[in-house]
């Protein structure tokens, strides 16, 4: 009796652990494609953009509210981009979002 006790708590044990491991391997996955979901749409989103003849990105910018081409970086910030300024900020998130404001 004493033996087929400790063989059940054994197994419960493996069994416990192995769906332990399943499920930080499935949440692990899950969280991996969330983000080349997120890659594919912000990449999309920036391959979207109108483009002039050496492939800049026509948009217009939110700091100085004027056309500009810009090339963008592999952030798909455009090289104008100042970081911390909050005007350019926001126009790398409008890009990475799919909404910012572009010229033909």
């Amino acid at each position: 009796m004493a033996d087929r006790r400790r063989l059940e708590r054994f197994l419960r044990s493996k069994l416990r652990e192995a769906g332990e491991q399943y499920e930080q391997l499935r949440e692990s996955t899950d969280g991996q494609l969330e983000e080349a979901r997120e890659a594919y749409e912000v990449a999309k989103n920036a391959r979207g953009l109108p483009s002039d003849e050496e492939d800049r990105a026509k948009i217009v910018c939110r700091r100085y509210a004027e056309r500009r081409a810009a090339m963008l970086d592999d952030q798909f910030r455009p090289a104008c981009y100042e970081a911390g300024h909050p005007d350019c900020e926001g126009c790398a998130e409008d890009v990475r979002e799919g909404r910012i404001e572009t010229w033909e």
